[in-house]
């Protein structure tokens, strides 16, 4: 093992060479319990589109990824329509820093990629569950800083970009 000195802070932070890092703009997804005898969690993907048009870019997808057997978790991918017929099923999974687990009830918040051009854009949010329902939020905003919000009726809650 080798060692290593480490400098104090200070003197970098005088020097200029530690950066604060920028706000990011970040988008919080809620999503609701709901009461039913055989809750499943949701499949839920978040992608950009510019509102000119243009390729979509995946923020987000969360799917079953440790489920066994010989179906690795994303044979049901295709049930979120919308994100797979925008590229999802080009997508190769599990990717890095983009695919995880599938989420409980709650709020979560996923950072928006800081490298957008300016722009106007649309954030979407698309939840599916099985032996549920299937649900789509669009969330306008614009690159620099203007977020906004929007709700689902069932399967997702407040989708708020800030």
């Amino acid at each position: 093992m080798t060692s290593s000195k480490i400098l104090p802070a200070m003197p970098l932070l005088a020097a200029g060479l530690v950066a604060t890092p920028a706000l990011a703009a970040s988008v919080t997804i809620t999503i609701p319990q709901v009461k039913v005898a055989e809750y499943h969690r949701p499949y839920v993907a978040g992608w950009l589109e510019p509102v000119g048009g243009g390729s979509a870019r995946t923020v987000f997808v969360w799917y079953d990824v440790k489920k066994g057997g010989r179906e690795p978790g994303t044979k049901w991918l295709a049930d979120l329509r919308s994100w797979w017929r925008k590229g999802g099923n080009t997508m190769k999974l599990p990717a890095n820093g983009v695919s995880g687990a599938t989420r409980a009830p709650g709020s979560y918040t996923v950072p928006i990629p800081a490298n957008l051009p300016a722009g106007q854009y649309v954030f979407k949010v698309e939840a599916a569950r099985e032996t549920g329902g299937r649900e789509l939020v669009s969330v306008p905003f614009s690159v620099p800083a203007k977020g906004g919000s929007a709700s689902g009726k069932t399967e997702l809650g407040t989708i708020t970009i800030r």
